[in-house]
This record gives structure tokens, C-alpha cells and sequence, in this order.
């Protein structure tokens, strides 16, 4: 992927004081994406300097040049949920028809779940549920059903690293009829040991084309002594059976290169959550030689924007697997 010459497209320093929480915040980072009636939106995880998460929107009428919301998105319901919430963040926007649902993180007491919401406009947005059981996060939304169902894709933390913190190396996708209670359906891809994805998790909803489900991940190296290296990867999986992965990158397509990804609130990260493409052909197939756009959260600190073709990205997909060696 090349890199925008205008990165960072959103920093710190774009982000308007909101009393009382989010005065000269701390960072942002890991936005959703969306092309949606013609305007460019960003749904941007902030942080504060009491370490708080919230969404705040930013919009943009060319996808490079963004104006960020003098206010904090308020989910409309959450006060129904009946148990603390600590922390909203790393939405992931999925449109069907003219309604964008928001798939979220939500750190409850124990666990990290997925939590649905839904705006019209961008300016309200309603709380629709709980979405998980069990400790999930990385939860991206199919654009359209697959044989009468709603899919996701989804990765359960069952993995414990130092610290304490629960992660997980392996994507599973699910289905539901009303997009809350969910099935687990099969296992798509796990992380790689000794390579650069070890440990992974869905990044952008996928894009539908002609050769299969287009679809962004993250992968982390987590062999190296200093630090974890965060990267982006990509999957191609079967139209009608998404539970077929029909081909699946050697290499990574992004990796902290920059001093703006080296350097930051969590250093060596690029972290792939929102993709615009550009041009649709009339049956609704992403156009093979469309730019397509990819924000991802830097450092965990800025947002930066990096660009490829639909083409570029499937080949990248069916370039073959890492081979075993030694056997």
C-alpha cells in the first residue's frame, strides 16, 4: 500500500476541546470508515488525558481533508445496559440501505464485548445491544446477507498475554438473523507463529468483488524481545460460502515504517479499521481498478491513510502461503 502524502490525516491536534472529558485529548486513533451519501465520515476513537474512550465523527468531502465534530457521539440506550461500561471503541461501519450500523468494542467488568448502534445522519446514533456472550472484540459486519443471514466476523479472546491482558489468534465468522444474538459457524484463519501475523483480528468490513470477499486484517509479530509489531493483512474467502478461504497474503500489505508509527502512545503499530473503495460496478461489485482507501490507527496515537487498487489487494491475497520448510 502507498501512504498518503497528507499523513497523518487526523491527529491530535484536529480534535475541538469538548467539556468536560476531552479538553487537549491525548490521541485518536482506529477510526471506522464510510462513504455515505456522498460525504466521507470517520468514526474516530478518542482519548482523553483520564485515559477515557468516546466516538466523535469526523467528516470530509474528499476522504484526505478532515473536520472533526465539537462534540462526542452520544449512544442513544447505553444507559439500559444495566452494567458499567468503561470503555467505547474501534467501531466499524457497515451500511445497508440508509441506515450505517456501528459493530464496537464495549470493556465491561471482566470482558470485552461487541456492541451494535445505528445512525441515519451521523449526528444521532441509537444503541441496539449487546451482540456477545464471551470475551470478543474485532467484530466487522458483511455488507449484505449470505443465504437469508447477517455474517460477521469476529475473534474471541481466549488467549492470555503478559499482563493480563485477553487477545486471541484465530477469526471465526458468525451469523443472525437480527443481528444480535449470534452463531459461531467455522473457524477462518489463525495467526501464523513465528511469522508476522502470530496473533490477528479483523480490521475493515469486507468489500464484495467479482474473486471473492475482499477482506483487511491485523496480524502482530510478537517473536521480537523490544516489542510487539502491529501489521495489515489481506483474505479473499468464497462469495456464496464465506467460510472458504480462497487465498490468504504471505507478506504483509502495511507495516510501521514511519516515526509517526515507530513513536507514540503504543510504539510499531498500524491498525487497519476503516476502507473506502471508490467505484462499484452496476451489479455492486468493487471495480478492480478502484483506489481504495484505508485509515488506520498509528502508535495508537494518530490516523493515517494508505492507498491500493481492488486489484492490487486480491493479488496481494493470492500471492500463496508462507512455506513449511524442514519437513
Amino acid at each position: 500500500m502507498k501512504r498518503s502524502p497528507h499523513n497523518p490525516v487526523v491527529t491530535r491536534a484536529d480534535v475541538p476541546s469538548v467539556p468536560p472529558e476531552y479538553i487537549d485529548v491525548s490521541s485518536v486513533f482506529n477510526p471506522g470508515a464510510i462513504k455515505f451519501n456522498g460525504t466521507y465520515y470517520l468514526l474516530l476513537r478518542v482519548q482523553s488525558r483520564s485515559r477515557e474512550t468516546s466516538f466523535i465523527v469526523a467528516e470530509s468531502p474528499d476522504g484526505i481533508r478532515f473536520t472533526v465534530h465539537g462534540r462526542a457521539v452520544q449512544l442513544k440506550g447505553m444507559e439500559k445496559v444495566g452494567k458499567q461500561v468503561y470503555h467505547v471503541y474501534d467501531g466499524r461501519l457497515t451500511a445497508f440501505g440508509d441506515t450505517v450500523y456501528v459493530m464496537f468494542a464495549m470493556d465491561m467488568e471482566g470482558a470485552c464485548h461487541l456492541g451494535l448502534a445505528s445512525t441515519k445522519d451521523f449526528t444521532e446514533f441509537t444503541f441496539l445491544g449487546i451482540t456477545t456472550q464471551d470475551d470478543t472484540r474485532n467484530g466487522v459486519l458483511f455488507p449484505e446477507k449470505i443465504n437469508g443471514k447477517y455474517m460477521r466476523m469476529d475473534r474471541p479472546n481466549k488467549s492470555e498475554v503478559e499482563g493480563g491482558v485477553r487477545t486471541g489468534n484465530t477469526i471465526w465468522l458468525s451469523s443472525s438473523t437480527d443481528m444480535i444474538a449470534w452463531t459461531r459457524i467455522a473457524p477462518l484463519i489463525s495467526g501464523r507463529f513465528h511469522f508476522w501475523d502470530e496473533l490477528i483480528g479483523s480490521g475493515p468490513p469486507p468489500v464484495k468483488t467479482r474473486k471473492g470477499w475482499l477482506h483487511i486484517y491485523h496480524g502482530v509479530a510478537t517473536h521480537f524481545g523490544s516489542a510487539n509489531i502491529y501489521q495489515a493483512g489481506v483474505i479473499l474467502l468464497d462469495l456464496a460460502d464465506p467460510t472458504k478461504v480462497l487465498g490468504r497474503c504471505r507478506c504483509n500489505i502495511l507495516e510501521p515504517r514511519e516515526i509517526w508509527e515507530l513513536a507514540g502512545q503504543v510504539p510499531n503499530v498500524v491498525f487497519p479499521s476503516g476502507m473506502i473503495v471508490e467505484k462499484y460496478d452496476a451489479d455492486g461489485y468493487a471495480a478492480p481498478d478502484s483506489e481504495v482507501k484505508v485509515y488506520y490507527g498509528a502508535a495508537d496515537t494518530v490516523v493515517g491513510l494508505a492507498t491500493a487498487t481492488v486489484q492490487e489487494l486480491i493479488d496481494a491475497a493470492m500471492e500463496g502461503p508462507i512455506p513449511v520448510v524442514g519437513l
